[in-house]
């Protein structure tokens, strides 16, 4: 089989497809879900802990001036970019990681409960046919002998 012949049946095989149809509807429902966290999720706790934006959360590391000594020793300031732990940012993350995960575990769950409903008890036995019924009583009277 020919490189390109190989590549076509590995590219066409349905688990490939799938899994990039997942990949893309994923994509798109994180989308979706980062913007319900930062647009209804975020604001709404906000407000409740006391009108906070949590984007604009964050703990400064280095203001933006910094005192420095020149050659000569005289004290000058610099100005410096400011340095920020923005921890605002990462408890959206966080609840937008756990709604997506959350979701997810929802759809498995479901997927899981229709194979399962698919794959349902086998039906009973049919009952023996005529002939299968009187080998059965001549085995029954044989053993009894």
């Amino acid at each position: 089989m020919g490189f390109i012949q190989e590549f076509k049946s590995f590219a066409m095989r349905g688990n490939l497809i799938d899994f990039a149809v997942g990949v893309v509807v994923g994509g798109a429902f994180g989308k979706v879900t980062g913007v319900f966290v930062d647009g209804i999720v975020m604001p709404v706790i906000g407000t409740l802990i006391g009108n906070q934006d949590f984007s604009e959360m964050k703990v400064a590391i280095q203001n933006s001036k910094k005192a420095i000594l020149d050659s000569s020793g005289n004290i000058i300031e610099k100005e410096v970019p400011e340095v920020y732990l923005r921890y605002g940012e990462f408890i959206s993350s966080i609840i937008d990681f756990t709604l997506v995960a959350f979701a997810m575990f929802l759809v498995v769950k479901a997927m899981n409960r229709i194979r399962n409903a698919e794959v349902a008890e086998p039906a009973a036995p049919a009952a023996p046919n005529k002939q299968e019924q009187l080998l059965e009583e001549i085995r029954d009277i044989l053993s009894r002998k």
